[in-house]
């Protein structure tokens, strides 16, 4: 380790190291909503305070142990003290809202004038605003706690959430895979329980990707309706910032804490004579009645597990009422309609300029202090290398987004549609280390027309699905309400197995595996004896099968198997082969396995001479 990052690691042991027990061990913090908290503080079960350290023992728990998820930069040291200020205030009879004591985490680009802002880069490890971002204040306004935060792909300039500053963010779902970017630090926290909610920010993507490949609910807003004063730019044409969160009750609430006019961010002169939505009063369970959806090239690139995922979700919201046709956008709308090029390099500069005492002043001299990440090198380099802003390619790049808005207006005029719909990405998000594919961030961010992602399902491979529903400018609302129509009558949320709730403030110890038998050859299959354990936040089962009596002849093979609903199954792993009377070892589990296994899905088969034995498995 460089000693530039040595602070930042000593600062979050020291944290952890002086911290007090969790709180009330009766409450659970995992998966809890909003509205669970807040009852929970309102009839005296939990504090603010408690619930700091509940999801610091979490924190502790998952992120540098069990599954190493590595969202955290840095914990906020004031964190404590700001949740008993508004214990306080409570017991004096005075709470300010639904986020009230509610514990957040911001992604490290959001200033907050007590905690540096880094951009999870290591050249900017010391970067200390004078002030907080203008969300941020908002949400100090509503009550809300900061815990700390998270780690992004470094200066927001990518997809898969790595970094000088913070490594390699992983995903809970499946920790060998890409977690989304570049809030994938906010994304992996919040389904992880590391917070009630987290806040991200969206140039391309950087919101709905993360919360499509982590099963949560996160809005690109359209561009004004939230102000981005305050955060570290990547392309001020484009940036967006907005909560990431569990149910689509949280995103609203959340929504609704930080949306609005801001005269330091003239993108939010959108709204200028009219009133920012109120996000609570569109969560209508009847939204998708009448409802048009365009299916907007579902097929088009999209991996068949995806696909199946994404019609399924939609015929559900047929059955709710809604209408879904097959569109298209003319082939080629979407061509150099991006202005990240063009903004970066000019954007973060003025931002330097303006923190004093400021590290560095420019990219040229972050990428001459070589504390960068090599897998940003080349990015960082090429848009360096442009020498000015205004350019013949910027007023070409802006009428192309001119005519991108028309055909997509066009489009939703001629069928009458209220959303288009189509996968937030058309792969499953990649392991870690190999190139992401199929994102269809664009449409939203070069239009500036509001998107959605929405938990779908998962594929096969037990890896979660989102559906992106894209509206009209300042519809925003309308898609949420939409979004909760569906997630009240088919719920897709299902918490990452590789976090699961704590046992007295730690990680919970392995889970035994109850075997019971039933042969299918009774008399004559070979007999066995097995105990298995399953470690949950290492994704490991450990065994050991034993057949007594028996000569290394008689045995062939014990093997975990899927069943079937018609009987029968398919073999998912071997666990000792022919001649072995004594197996035992660890083998890591895939997302499916571990789900199949942790549901009932799995039965250990023990072939022999004597025949096939069965023994089911019961967690």
């Amino acid at each position: 380790m460089s000693r530039a990052g040595l602070p930042a690691l000593v600062a979050f042991l020291l944290l952890f190291s002086c911290a007090p027990p969790p709180g009330d061990a009766g409450f659970e913090v995992a998966e809890a909503s909003i509205l669970e908290l807040q009852a929970a503080m309102q009839e005296g079960r939990v504090t603010s305070a408690e619930l700091v350290d509940l999801y610091l023992a979490r924190i502790r728990a998952y992120d540098r142990a069990g599954p190493a998820l590595n969202t955290i930069i840095r914990l906020n040291p004031r964190a404590r003290a700001q949740a008993d200020s508004l214990d306080a205030e409570r017991a004096a009879g005075r709470v300010r809202g639904p986020l009230h004591g509610i514990p957040v985490l911001m992604k490290d680009n959001y200033d907050i004038s007590w905690m540096p802002t880094t951009g999870s880069s290591l050249a900017l490890a010391g970067l200390q605003p004078p002030d907080d971002a203008h969300q941020v204040a908002r949400l100090r306004e509503a009550g809300a706690v900061s815990l700390g935060k998270t780690n992004l792909h470094e200066l927001a300039a990518g997809i898969t959430t790595i970094s000088s500053l913070g490594g390699q963010t992983r995903n809970p779902y499946d920790p060998m895979r890409n977690p989304g970017g570049s809030s994938g630090g906010t994304g992996a926290a919040v389904t992880a329980s590391f917070a009630a909610v987290g806040w991200g920010t969206d140039t391309c993507g950087s919101i709905r990707i993360p919360s499509a490949v982590h099963n949560l609910f996160g809005l690109r807003p359209t561009k004004g309706l939230s102000s981005i004063d305050g955060i570290l730019p990547l392309s001020h044409s484009q940036d967006t910032g907005g909560p990431l969160a569990r149910t689509v009750t949280d995103l609203a609430i959340a929504l609704d804490a930080t949306v609005g006019m801001d005269s330091a961010d003239p993108a939010t002169a959108i709204l200028e004579g009219r009133d920012p939505p109120v996000f609570r009063d569109a969560l209508d369970a009847g939204a998708l009645e009448g409802a048009r959806i365009g299916a907007l090239d579902i097929e088009d690139g999209t991996a068949g597990s995806v696909v199946r995922v994404i019609r399924s979700a939609l015929e559900e919201m047929e059955g709710l009422g809604a209408t879904v046709v097959d569109v298209s956008l003319p082939d080629g709308v979407l061509s150099n309609t991006g202005l990240i090029d063009f903004d970066f390099k000019f954007d973060l500069a003025d931002y330097l300029a303006g923190i004093p005492g400021a590290p560095v002043t420019s990219l040229g001299e972050i990428i001459e202090a070589g504390l960068h990440h090599e897998a940003l090198d080349r990015t960082f380099r090429r848009r360096n290398a442009r020498e000015e802003r205004d350019t013949p390619g910027l007023a070409e790049t802006l009428e192309r987004r001119r005519a991108l808005v028309a055909a997509v207006t066009d489009l939703m005029d001629r069928e009458g549609l209220d959303a288009l719909a189509y996968p937030t990405m058309r792969q499953e998000t990649a392991l870690i280390g190999a190139a992401p594919a199929g994102a269809t961030c664009s449409l939203s961010a070069h239009s500036g027309l509001p998107a959605l992602a929405i938990p779908a399902g998962f594929t096969e491979s037990g890896l979660p699905v989102g559906l992106e529903l894209l509206g009209r400018v300042l519809d925003d609302a309308r898609l949420v309400g939409m979004a909760f129509a569906f997630e009240s009558a088919a719920p897709k949320r299902r918490a990452p197995l590789r976090t699961p709730p704590l046992v007295d403030g730690a990680a919970p110890p392995p889970v035994r595996i109850v075997v019971e038998g039933a042969d299918d050859a009774p008399g004559s299959a070979i007999a066995a004896e097995a105990e298995l354990e399953v470690d949950l936040p290492g994704g490991r089962m450990s065994y050991r099968v034993v057949f007594p009596g028996a000569e290394p002849a008689d045995v062939y093979g014990v093997v975990l198997r899927r069943v079937a609903a018609e009987g029968g199954g398919v073999v998912v792993g071997r666990l000792g082969g022919p001649g072995e009377v004594v197996v035992g070892g660890v083998v890591e589990l895939t997302p499916r396995v571990l789900g199949d296994l942790m549901e009932g899905r799995l039965e250990l088969v023990v072939v022999g001479k004597g025949g096939v034995g069965r023994l089911g498995l019961v967690p």
